[in-house]
């Protein structure tokens, strides 16, 4: 890689880290970020609406896909595609977090007293 090519990069990099706040020692700012976290986080609370939201999302898909095999004409067959396969990924990433949960539950019940 030529020394000029290096310099547009290391050029590029300098900029983009201006623009996002980026301080030089690699740190982010606090004031570059308004977070709104509440103190208390139930988790239970948060898996459960994590996993209704799935649910709901999965319901949405078969609405629509029934809606499109039933012939209704404001339905189109790439919105029924696209929310499939949205409710496809969500699934699947609430089977990662489960299986998470259970090698993470394995690990503990391994450990010894």
């Amino acid at each position: 890689m030529s020394d000029m090519k290096v310099d547009q990069i290391l050029t590029q990099i300098r900029a983009l880290r201006e623009q996002t706040g980026v301080a030089k020692s690699g740190m982010v700012e606090a004031d570059s970020f308004a977070v709104n976290a509440p103190s208390n986080v139930n988790f239970g609370a948060m898996l459960k609406e994590s996993i209704n939201a799935v649910n709901s999302t999965q319901q949405a898909s078969g609405v629509l896909a029934a809606a499109f095999e039933a012939g209704a004409k404001d339905v189109s067959l790439t919105e029924v595609m696209v929310n499939m396969q949205k409710s496809e990924v969500a699934f699947k990433a609430v089977v990662e977090v489960r299986n998470k949960f259970v090698d993470a539950y394995q690990e503990v019940m391994r450990m010894s007293m």
